[in-house]
């Protein structure tokens, strides 16, 4: 598995995962202990962001080559 597959995989689990916890942190989605709190709601924001950054330095040209 090249790092470019790797970059593609992390970042949209890290995506999902954290529009999950910022959803879960502002209180559009229920049913957790993290419904509600603003630090969930944070913590999704920063991994979205990083998923996010994953992604778009994954399909620079030339992201795979060493």
């Amino acid at each position: 598995m090249n790092a470019v597959r790797v970059r593609l995989i992390v970042g949209v689990i890290l995506v999902l995962v954290g529009g999950v916890w910022f959803g879960q942190g502002i209180g559009a989605i229920g049913g957790s202990f993290m419904t509600g709190e603003a630090l969930w709601a944070i913590i999704g924001a920063v991994c979205v962001f990083f998923g996010a950054a994953l992604l778009i330095g994954a399909r620079r040209p030339g992201a795979g080559r060493r």
